[in-house]
Formats: C-alpha cells, sequence, structure tokens
C-alpha cells in the first residue's frame, strides 16, 4: 500500500487530489456535536494543501437515499474544515454536477474544496456494479490523484471507496496508514496480557469478532445491552432488559469455548436498573437503583453495570499490556448511566499498556465524558471497520488501495 508520504515526495504541487475522508460527524439540526472525524483528516488536507495541491474533499453523512436531502448536507463540515484549517474552503452543492466542476476548476494550487454528500447519488452505494464504476467514473474526472483517509468507510464496497481507486494513482492517507498500523498490534504483534472490553446495544454485531478473539485475547470483559444475553444464557432473570433471544445458543457456545481455551470472560456482577427508559433529551433525573445481576427484577430493565462490576473491570485491565474497547458499557448519554462507561475509559486511562479505542460509540462517549484524548494509545475513528479487520475479514476500500 502506497501512502501519501510517497506522494508528496513525489510532488503533488497543481495537482487535483481526491481525498475520500469519513466527514460523518453527528449533527443536531446543522450543529456539529463531535467533530473528531473532522479533525481526524486534518494531517493528511494539510499536508496536501501546503505541498501546493488543489484539494478536493469528498464524503458521506448519514444515510440519505441516493437523493439530495437537506438534512444530511455536508455544508457544516465543510465549514467546521476550514475554522480547523484556519482558510477558506470552498463547498460544491453537489458531487459530480456542474457545481462541483466549478468549484474544482476555481481551485488554485494549495486550495480545499469540499463536494457535497457523495450518497446524494445512487451509485456510490449501489450494488450495482456498473452502475458504482459510472459513479467512479464521474468522480476520477474531477482529479488526478486519488488519496484514502476515510477509514471509518473501507469497510464499505461504495464507488468511491472501492471503484474510484483503481480509476487512479492511489495512496492511503495518513489517517488509514496509522489505523491499519494500530491494528496490526492487535492481531499480528500483541503484547500481553490482551485484554478485550467489549460493550454497546446487540450481541449480534459482535458476534464474529469474539469468535475471533476467543483464539486470541487473554480476556473478555462484556457490558453494555449485549451483556444481558451473556447472562440470559447463564439462566439469569434479565427483566426487560435488551435481549436477543436468537443468539443465546452462540452465546451458551462461546461461553464453553472460552472456558476450553482458557480465555477469561468476564460478565457483570451487579448492574443499574429501572422501569423507564432515560430521557436523553432532558436528562431528567432517572433514579436507578443497583441489584445483582442474578436479581434483576422481571419488570426492570439493565441500563449501565453497576459499582462492583466498575471496580472488577478496572481490576481486569489493570495488567494488560493490550487493551481493545469497543461499545460504551451503558447509556452513557444521560448521567445517570455514564458511570459504567465512565469507569472503562479511566481504566485505559490507569493502564500502563497500549489502549485502542474502537471508534463509533466509544469514541464519542471518551469525548463526551471529558477525557482528553491523548491520553489513550489511539481513538479509532472507524467502529465497524475496526470490528471487521479484527474478525480477519477483507476490507474492500484498503484492498482497492493495495492494488
Amino acid at each position: 500500500m502506497k501512502t501519501i508520504d510517497e506522494l508528496l515526495s513525489e510532488g503533488v504541487a497543481g495537482k487535483r487530489v481526491f481525498v475520500r475522508a469519513d466527514l460523518n460527524v453527528p449533527l443536531d439540526g446543522t450543529t456539529i456535536t463531535d467533530d473528531g472525524r473532522i479533525r481526524a483528516v486534518l494531517p493528511t488536507v494539510k499536508a496536501l494543501a501546503e505541498a501546493g495541491a488543489r484539494v478536493i474533499v469528498a464524503s458521506h453523512l448519514g444515510r440519505p437515499k441516493g437523493a439530495p436531502d437537506p438534512a444530511f448536507s455536508l455544508a457544516p463540515a465543510a465549514a467546521r474544515l476550514g475554522e480547523l484549517l484556519g482558510a477558506d474552503v470552498a463547498f460544491a452543492e453537489d458531487t459530480v454536477g456542474t457545481a462541483a466542476e466549478s468549484v474544482v476548476t476555481g481551485l488554485a494550487d494549495g486550495q480545499v474544496a469540499v463536494l457535497e454528500n457523495l450518497r446524494f447519488n445512487a451509485g456510490e452505494t449501489s450494488k450495482d456494479d456498473a452502475e458504482r464504476a459510472a459513479f467512479a467514473d464521474k468522480l476520477a474526472g474531477l482529479a488526478d490523484v486519488y488519496v484514502g483517509d476515510g477509514f471509518g468507510a473501507v469497510h464499505r464496497k461504495h464507488a468511491s471507496v472501492f471503484d474510484l481507486p483503481k480509476k487512479l494513482p492511489h495512496y492511503a492517507g495518513h489517517l488509514i496508514a496509522t489505523e491499519v498500523g494500530v491494528l496490526k498490534k492487535l492481531t499480528d504483534d500483541v503484547q500481553r496480557p490482551y485484554v478485550v472490553a467489549l460493550g454497546g446495544a446487540k450481541v449480534s454485531d459482535k458476534l464474529a469478532v469474539i469468535d475471533q478473539l476467543l483464539g486470541k485475547a487473554d480476556r473478555l470483559l462484556i457490558g453494555g445491552g449485549m451483556a444481558y444475553t451473556f447472562l440470559k444464557a447463564k439462566g439469569y432473570e434479565v427483566g426487560i432488559s435488551l435481549l436477543q433471544e436468537d443468539q443465546i445458543p452462540a452465546v451458551k457456545e462461546y461461553i464453553e469455548r472460552a472456558e476450553k481455551n482458557g480465555v477469561e470472560l468476564v460478565l457483570p456482577v451487579d448492574v443499574l436498573v429501572s422501569t423507564e427508559f432515560p430521557d436523553l433529551k432532558t436528562k431528567a433525573p432517572a433514579h436507578p437503583t443497583t441489584v445483582a445481576a442474578d436479581a434483576i427484577p422481571a419488570d426492570q430493565e439493565g441500563l449501565d453495570i453497576g459499582p462492583e462490576t466498575r471496580k472488577l473491570y478496572a481490576s481486569k485491565l489493570a495488567d494488560a499490556a493490550t487493551v481493545f474497547w469497543n461499545g460504551p458499557m451503558g447509556v452513557f448519554e444521560h448521567p445517570d448511566y455514564a458511570e459504567g462507561t465512565k469507569a472503562v475509559a479511566q481504566a485505559l486511562v490507569d493502564a500502563s499498556g497500549f489502549s485502542v479505542v474502537g471508534g463509533g460509540d466509544s469514541a464519542a462517549a471518551v469525548r463526551t465524558l471529558g477525557f482528553d484524548e491523548k491520553a489513550f494509545g489511539h481513538i479509532s475513528t472507524g467502529g465497524g471497520a475496526s470490528l471487521e479487520y479484527l474478525e480477519g475479514k477483507t476490507l474492500p476500500g484498503l484492498a482497492a488501495l493495495e492494488d
């Protein structure tokens, strides 16, 4: 895989460089609530602009249905990118139409433009190879060189991720090079003890990665909504907690295999419960109660790991040489259910080993809860991409850059 360093050494002054970024930031109306993904692509965009390239940044945002939708416009992301760069950033109100052509043509050396949401075009996400390729051809007409730096999208076989790099000289940006280097530390050259903390809502989202980790990790900590399927598999009452009954047979098999393989599988010993899901808009007090993990009332829902579990998980992370964490321990968006996620984040900060926060809600939680990002070894920008890499899958966007 060629990197941006090789491209810069070859010289990019005057060249139109298409940067596939991941600007898929959370929005409250038109207000960006977490700009982490924009900041993550800054090193690549800055390096190209300072070298005199005419930089064309493209990304998706949300899941529009192949047509323009103002709710998913990249205009706020373009404005924020300009603020972070300290320079004017042009914005094209389409992706491959007259606005894009005009904006790109008007770029001078060292200037940056952002195209409108790639997913406003049906060809971006089409499962039809010909339709995707046709859209990629139009994108290729805007540029001379391709730089892939949208790690959060490399697990998607989309036109701008998979097809476009085949049509232009292609290189990996600083972010993708960093992400791949970190993931290799979790797969090829693991320092032990290797501890993995998994949370989030659905166990089905993590089955494949758990399957792989049962042969690689030394210790596996389970939290979040997915924990209740594990507790149910052990025969516990879980009340009205989030539960995937169809996954119980698989979870039982994983519990047995963990014991057989000598992998320490650690489940919550106590949880915070309530009869109602909290109001995440008003953040009104929820008044949860703490119960043992095997004593959840039939009419209540588990919403965070309890204080004894927080201590337990912190102790299980303390001696780790390598830690990977993906998924919050509870409904961290509400202050009454944020302590479990906060405890795991703090344990990663306190641990002397190499810590990786695996993107998605975990990365958002770290920032929302006020942690210094520099206190972690690495915060990934791609939760789904990170998990699929750890599952051993071939990621289309990385495969295209390696060709």
